[in-house]
């Protein structure tokens, strides 16, 4: 690999030559070895559509010359685009302002914009990372904004999306299944009967709440700390720049964005975040409650409870041969479990707002954009490559209903508890039915055990 020198405010540094990124990015790259990870492209993509409207903003400010304004543009454009993903490679574990990524952006930017005007990439002549790229912003005020402003549009392009795809599944089996009775389960023994279909209303419901849940929180990512600059003064900010930053940003996304009504707030503190972090977690509780149903209630599948039958998709052992596995509900719940040790680590960047800064911004970016992903990737597989092949074992159901205990509990009302209790242990001795032993012992006339029953 060839390298060429590039000078920033601390020296000299040796920097690929065929990166786009500049000095303080490659300091990033040597400082940071912690992880592997890196940042996602959803982040990337938010953060360089606001430079983008930060050069058009200050373009019409008087504050960046024309020719400038437009190689930035053009570059930034090219950076939402996915031109450059393979050039933002620092750490996620690195300056908790999240300095060194805006940095690591405000130089691919630059040097491409210097491309555009010269032909020759890097360098900071004519278009400078800070000066330009960089003006009227801090990483203290860019950072939190390009957080909320990707976390905002996963929600509402992939997120929700996916959530009423899997709403409308178990909506589509709720109805399916409505007139298929079976023995309902409390304690995991036996209870009683209720229907298939309500089953998967019950899950439905939970889905719903949680698409509820996500967006009532996500009204709070809609303020932006952008116009804070360093502190949250707006110290070297154009007092109209982040109001007319934040109007184009939202006219793109078509999320109602917002300046921040408190800057210090937003700058310190990372609410929002971890307000929609809770919410992914409800939503995560719920899949697994869920899928792990869907697998009980599929299990077998001679030996276990079957009344349902989910989609045979890959072989289930590299042992016993014919074995099938519910492979789905446990990716699901794989995905979930990741989802809810995610919201810890939020929760704990979230306290980290020393004085006027949260310093552990990148790491609250990475977990709480992966959460999203998770639960909309597994969310839209759950629904397409299971709950929409689930069919019923009616036979199933209904033998399981004739043997349930539980059916003693119809005839409390004409017995009282006590006697019903006794009817039940006999059944279970006896290894006969509640409406044998009830038949037997002549508790009821048939016509009223058979409408108790049915």
């Amino acid at each position: 690999m060839k390298f060429v020198k590039e000078k920033d405010s601390m020296g000299t540094v040796l920097v690929p030559e065929n990166a786009y990124y500049g000095p303080q990015t490659q300091r990033a790259i040597e400082n940071f070895p912690v992880s592997g990870l890196t940042l996602p492209p959803s982040f990337i993509h938010s953060l360089s559509l606001l430079k983008k409207y930060a050069a058009l903003v200050n373009r019409d400010l008087g504050l960046l010359n024309r020719q400038i304004s437009k190689a930035i543009v053009k570059a930034a454009d090219e950076v939402k685009n996915g031109k450059f993903d393979d050039q933002f490679i620092i750490d996620v574990f690195q300056t908790g302002s999240g300095t060194s990524f805006n940095m690591n952006m405000n130089e691919v930017i630059s040097s491409r914009a210097n491309e555009i005007i010269t032909g020759r990439k890097g360098g900071k002549i004519p278009v400078h990372p800070n000066d330009h790229v960089n003006l009227c912003q801090s990483s203290n005020d860019a950072i939190p904004s390009a957080i909320h402003i990707s976390a905002a549009v996963l929600i509402k392009e992939r997120l929700i999306p996916s959530l009423d795809t899997l709403l409308k599944a178990l909506r589509g089996k709720e109805k399916e299944f409505s007139k298929i009775k079976k023995i309902g389960r409390t304690h995991l023994q036996d209870a009683l009967q209720i229907t298939l279909g309500q089953e998967f209303s019950g899950y439905a419901g939970q889905v719903e709440l949680g698409i509820s849940g996500i967006k009532s929180v996500r009204k709070n990512l809609y303020e932006l700390a952008l116009g804070g600059t360093a502190v949250g003064t707006g110290i070297n900010a154009h007092p109209q720049f982040a109001k007319k930053v934040i109007a184009m940003i939202a006219e793109n996304t078509g999320i109602p964005f917002k300046e921040a009504g408190n800057h210090f707030a937003a700058q310190s503190a990372q609410t929002a975040s971890m307000e929609t972090s809770g919410a992914l977690k409800t939503i995560a509780a719920g899949l697994i409650k869920t899928a792990n149903d869907i697998r009980w209630l599929s299990s077998g599948p001679r030996c276990g409870i079957g009344e349902i039958n989910i989609p045979p998709l890959q072989p289930g052992s590299s042992m016993m041969p014919g074995k099938v596995n519910p492979v789905i509900p446990e990716a699901v719940m794989q995905a979930a479990a990741q989802v809810m040790g995610n919201d810890t680590t939020i929760m704990l960047g979230a306290q980290s707002g020393n004085f006027e800064l949260n310093t552990m911004l990148p790491v609250i970016a990475y977990n709480l954009l992966q959460s999203i992903s998770l639960i909309s990737g597994a969310a839209k597989i759950f629904a397409e490559k299971c709950i929409s092949g689930i069919s019923a074992n009616a036979a199933k159901c209904a033998s399981n209903i004739d043997k349930s205990l539980a059916l003693s509990t119809l005839l409390v009302p004409y017995t009282g508890y006590d006697r019903a209790a006794e009817i039940a242990k006999k059944a279970y001795e006896t290894g006969k039915t509640i409406r044998e032993i009830a038949s037997e012992e002549k508790i009821l006339s048939e016509e009223i055990l058979n409408r108790l029953i049915k």
